[in-house]
């Protein structure tokens, strides 16, 4: 059984970290990192920079070490209450040789973030411990125009509310616009959201979360292990996404003919997929995935829904590591039966 961490109460402190890209630091960046610190203090919370991620870009790439450091400290720091990452990049893994899943076990709280923070996810997830998939501090609560109403909800209810999180419907609208950390006149442009689209598969399922990106089979653990297991995804709703700049309809259905080679695709109870980052509709990703899901692998049934609200586009909702989670085909819903956080942290047993 997985460790939920504890809800958030006003008053409570949030600790931000930097465990991929430094930019949060960069003097170009920092009026945006000063902005999402407002704006979660508009929850009434409390915000805490961890000791090193605000050094700069330079820095923090040359140190994996003090990046790790600046985790754990968060982790044993028992004024902090909540981590949330900065921004993903591409380097999140290099911190695995220096973190300690006791130290996660032996303090367990809400961990947020979503790209290259899979790695932290992941390694999180050997230990037992429920993180989040979801919002960073820069591409999400600081985003120009304002925290897009949408993400602030499901922020607030994941992370304040110790109930089942529920069913989590369509955004009215969503932008594939890039991220801009520069200039304090952009603002993304939003568009009406055509709502979820069935790929394959009839009825309803249920099974845990588990997923993230394209890297998702190939992370490791520091003695070379895959951070990943066949277990994970028995009976699991996996969920997937990644960026616009290389996941065209070629690379989703490579990572869906790995699922399948490593039989891990044969396991799952159903799949959902988010937004691609792209004015094009789902359908011709969708073909593809048929092609090598029920074209090669023979699993008409295994249920694929996608274009929902997580991932590299906004708004977003947050998706909990190993909370128990529902698709169902005919009404075109997603909903998490679980809650996300406790009023009071459970500790691991065994």
């Amino acid at each position: 059984m997985m460790i939920k961490p504890a809800k958030l109460v006003k008053g409570d402190t949030i600790a931000t970290i930097s465990p991929s890209w430094g930019c949060a630091g960069a003097p170009r960046v920092r009026w945006k990192y000063q902005q999402g610190c407002e704006r979660l203090h508009e929850l009434g919370l409390n915000v805490v920079a961890a000791p090193n991620s605000l050094k700069g870009t330079a820095y923090l790439r040359e140190n994996p070490q003090a990046r790790a450091e600046d985790l754990l400290w968060a982790f044993e720091n028992p004024n902090v209450k909540a981590i949330l990452a900065n921004i993903g990049g591409n380097d999140a893994v290099r911190l695995l040789p220096y973190l300690s899943q006791d130290v996660i076990r032996a303090n367990p709280k809400i961990l947020c973030g979503y790209s290259d923070v899979l790695a932290l996810h992941l390694f999180c997830y050997r230990a037992g411990l429920q993180t989040f998939y979801g919002d960073n501090l820069l591409t999400t609560v600081a985003e120009g125009g304002g925290w897009h109403p949408y993400s602030r909800r499901w922020f607030e209810k994941t992370f304040m509310e110790a109930a089942p999180i529920g069913t989590i419907e369509p955004s009215a609208d969503w932008s594939y616009d890039k991220d801009n950390h520069t200039n304090r006149g952009y603002r993304k442009t939003y568009v009406p959201n055509p709502g979820i689209l069935r790929v394959q598969g009839q009825g309803a399922v249920r099974g845990r979360l588990f997923g993230g990106h394209g890297d998702l089979l190939t992370l490791t653990m520091p003695d070379g292990t895959s951070l990943v297991q066949k277990q994970d995804f028995e009976g699991a709703i996996l969920f997937f996404e990644d960026i616009p700049e290389f996941c065209d309809e070629r690379y989703l259905a490579d990572f869906f003919d790995r699922l399948g080679q490593a039989g891990y695709l044969q396991t799952l109870h159903g799949v959902i997929l988010g937004k691609m980052r792209t004015p094009k509709g789902f359908e011709t990703y969708a073909e593809k995935i048929r092609e090598v899901v029920t074209g090669q692998y023979h699993c008409p049934n295994l249920l694929i829904l996608a274009d929902l609200n997580f991932g590299h586009s906004s708004p977003m909702f947050l998706l909990p590591y190993g909370a128990e989670a529902e698709i169902d085909a005919e009404r075109l819903t997603f909903s998490i039966l679980d809650s996300g956080v406790e009023s009071i942290a459970r500790f691991f047993n065994g």
